[in-house]
């Protein structure tokens, strides 16, 4: 079952305030035209999220969806042994040069030995990939028992669940996607169906509870990302957290493959 009391959210509860997500929406609000700032402030506040669950220092972190380094600087600041793999190439030279520890390759079949990375983490990717659960299993597979698998992403009912065609995209992605098109003479990059797919909480909720009831995994936590930590009741309500979590997060402790 998943955990309705969450210790080690009460044990960094007061970091996970109302400040923090103002801080958190602001950046969000430039991520298009000012990424460095959102991304790295998201980058430094995962990693600041994360030493609740696993010590970074020294830790071999595999990072799904990386792109252009923001993250990749975060975690080494952290004392984390980094590697990324993203899948687009545009994103690996977006800051102007390939980041180094960072390959080519799809989530869905990652090129990484079992059981052979402390964190395998992953930030708004699940959205952009036809098969989630395949890339949350293959998450699974190469982190070793006892490491911590890191879900982020942004479920289709959000507000931003269309990215830039948001909000026209609650009257239908493919709608929202062509009246993009017509407004900017091209395609959004965010193209449902090509580069962006409907990923609601619910499937997720229940892929976890079919690892742990399978001793794969233990669900350590379930939140609304940037949210304070008493929102985070809205991840229990189903429906709402469709729509209110923004961006959804699950992390699961590796049990036996």
């Amino acid at each position: 079952m998943l955990p309705q009391d969450l210790a080690p959210e009460r044990a960094a509860g007061d970091r996970l305030t109302l400040g923090r997500s103002v801080a958190l929406f602001r950046a969000f609000r430039v991520e298009q035209t000012d990424p460095a700032r959102f991304y790295g402030a998201l980058a430094d506040d995962s990693v600041a999220l994360l030493r609740r669950w696993l010590p970074l220092g020294g830790a071999a972190v595999l990072d799904i969806g990386g792109g252009p380094g923001y993250f990749a600087d975060a975690f080494t600041r952290a004392g984390a042994r980094y590697a990324g793999l993203e899948p687009d190439a545009g994103e690996l030279t977006a800051r102007g040069g390939a980041t180094g520890n960072t390959v080519r390759g799809s989530g869905l079949q990652l090129p990484v030995a079992d059981g052979s990375v402390d964190l395998a983490f992953s930030s708004n990717v699940l959205e952009h990939v036809p098969d989630p659960r395949r890339m949350a299993e293959e998450m699974l597979r190469v982190t070793r028992p006892g490491g911590v698998v890191f879900l982020s992403w942004t479920p289709w009912l959000s507000p931003w669940g269309g990215h830039e065609t948001s909000p026209w995209h609650y009257l239908g992605g493919r709608r929202a996607a062509d009246r993009y098109a017509r407004r900017t003479g091209h395609r959004p990059k965010n193209d449902v169906g090509h580069s962006l797919f409907p990923c609601p909480v619910g499937p997720m909720l229940r892929w976890a509870r079919a690892a742990e009831d399978r001793g794969a995994a233990e669900v350590l936590a379930v939140l609304p990302r940037y949210h304070p930590s008493w929102a985070h009741w809205v991840m229990r309500v189903p429906g709402l957290r469709e729509v209110a979590s923004w961006n959804a997060v699950i992390v699961l402790r590796a049990g036996r493959r």
